[in-house]
């Protein structure tokens, strides 16, 4: 087995692939995996990308529907680049084989959807399956090319680098230590240049639109690393996933509100009203407060979203797929109301990174969402997230094929010691932690911040994450084990960062601070290194 290579890619989402289809122009690529290759936020994106199309569009209102949706924290030139290098990737996704739909009887019109927050149609789309569409063109597309190599069921525990390892210098990344989930064998993977890839965290909490692999592992190895993390606290909440023990990551689409489905308690009352006088056709943010406000206020697991008055042909006709998915859980939308719970959705902070990858450690490159370039600022416009993910993909790996040979050196990586480690017969501690972690992030972390909410979820944390770090020295490492670790340090980001900021701005709601504080700054956590990584 090859375990150095020109270019390390952890993550194989659009980000990840889209980097790893331009570096396999320049050398070796490895593409590690955590589960199988398409198993990513990006395949679960339904909605499409935004992209400058229509010629009455404009770069210019495209850019201000951006700012004004980010709150004051979204970095203009940033912004202006990536909104610029749309099209181009358009037109790449195109040649490769991706098929955005076209209006009809107007095959020249690509049918573009307009969303929330958006001044113009400006939304490409592959029907609701946008981003699986895409993933499945690049998936071939990369396994196509010859220099590049997908390993899945790698899980990567920690980044090496040379201020670790003893190297004298400059600190720089040289690759990452795997755990390689089928044969429980661990191993470093050396390369000249590493890009962090990793997607998501929705999993810190209980109730997400994530896949299970979104655990915030980048994240939470860059700052282990001693990166700085930026604006962790923005966390975007959907107001509405299907509340069900089988149905982890199912959202319930906001065209059903559209269609006059009404929200109410678990009581039968409706109470959209109290809080909009949009009542349930508000805004996601305000309709996610909502609910969190009468959740919390009687103790309620879930709401229900009623639309029973519609009858079963028109539902059927109009939600197909929605209403069949449905079923599926026993929930029949014509004669049953749909209980809903707000969903972690998506980051808007994460590593600080250039929009060409470019992160505070050499030879380490951060693109996608676990990258916090400052296009979302406090609040992600719709769409923008896959526009994100395939120009900054591309920008980091055209940094990369102009650096990275000053990078080329052997570096000697020692291998993985275990220590006095054992085989844990206790894994219900794992489960019991992991539960308690993310119980106490819904809790005390969500929709609706206090002051004295957060202090509660510090010190909750702060002891889960000293139990976790003496059960990791302690016992042999397992996949379970290392997503717990870092769903625990995410946390923690997430509540220091939400603690700092002692105002209302965006997706971050402090009920004791509830405007908005002026001139807005961003938040950084940045820390030392975290020592040993074994």
């Amino acid at each position: 087995m090859d375990t150095s290579y020109d270019f390390l890619v952890i993550g194989s989402g659009l980000a990840g692939l889209t980097a790893a289809l331009e570096l396999g122009k320049h050398g070796r690529v490895l593409v590690a995996s955590k589960v199988e290759d398409s198993e990513c936020n990006s395949s679960y994106a339904q909605g499409g990308i935004a992209c400058v199309i229509d010629p009455n569009d404009t770069i210019e209102s495209h850019v201000a529907d951006t700012i004004g949706t980010g709150c004051g924290l979204s970095a203009a030139d940033v912004v202006k680049q990536i909104i610029q290098g749309g099209t181009d990737r358009i037109a790449g996704l195109e040649q490769a084989g991706v098929e955005f739909e076209r209006r009809k009887g107007k095959e020249n019109e690509y049918d573009l959807g307009q969303e929330g927050g958006h001044s113009h149609r400006r939304v490409l789309h592959v029907g609701d399956i946008t981003g699986e569409a895409m993933m499945s063109v690049l998936i071939q597309r990369v396994r196509e090319t010859p220099n590049i190599t997908i390993r899945e069921n790698l899980m990567a525990i920690d980044l090496v680098t040379t201020g670790w390892i003893g190297d004298p210098g400059k600190n720089r990344c040289v690759g990452a230590y795997f755990l390689d989930k089928k044969t429980n064998g661990i191993f470093p993977i050396h390369a000249a240049c590493t890009v962090l890839a990793t997607g998501g965290l929705g999993k810190v909490y209980p109730y997400t639109s994530n896949p299970d692999v979104a655990t915030g592992d980048g994240v939470a190895m860059a700052w282990r690393a001693g990166l700085p993390i930026r604006n962790m606290e923005f966390v975007q909440f959907h107001p509405t996933c299907l509340y069900h023990p089988e149905a982890k990551s199912f959202l319930i689409s906001e065209a059903v509100r559209g269609e006059g489905a009404e929200l109410k308690d678990i009581r039968g009352n409706t109470f959209m009203e109290e809080f909009d006088e949009r009542g349930s056709l508000a805004t996601r943010d305000v309709t996610a407060r909502a609910i969190d406000f009468v959740m919390k206020k009687h103790g309620d697991p879930y709401v229900y979203l009623d639309i029973t008055h519609r009858s079963e042909a028109f539902l059927r006709e109009r939600f197909p797929n929605l209403y069949a998915a449905c079923l599926r859980y026993g929930v029949n939308m014509a004669e049953d109301p749909i209980p809903v719970v707000p969903a972690a959705h998506y980051s808007c902070g994460g590593v600080v990174a250039e929009v060409n990858g470019t992160t505070g450690m050499p030879g380490l490159y951060a693109c996608g969402e676990v990258a916090s370039t400052g296009l979302h600022g406090a609040n992600r416009l719709a769409s923008n997230s896959l526009l994100e993910a395939l120009v900054c993909g591309h920008e980091t790996a055209l940094e990369i094929s102009r650096v990275w040979k000053q990078f080329r050196e052997e570096v000697s990586i020692p291998g993985w010691k275990c220590g006095e480690a054992v085989s844990s017969d206790e894994a219900v501690v794992v489960e019991h932690n992991w539960n308690e972690v993310r119980t106490a992030m819904w809790d005390y972390v969500g929709i609706v911040r206090t002051d004295r909410r957060l202090a509660r979820a510090r010190a909750r944390i702060r002891n889960l994450r000293q139990e976790i770090k003496q059960y990791y020295g302690d016992y042999l490492v397992t996949s379970d084990l290392l997503e717990l670790r870092n769903i625990a340090d995410v946390a923690e980001l997430i509540i220091r960062s939400a603690e700092q900021r002692k105002e209302s701005r965006g997706l971050h709601y402090m009920a004791d601070h509830p405007e908005p504080s002026d001139p807005p700054t961003d938040t950084i956590v940045h820390d030392k290194p975290g020592g040993p990584l074994t």
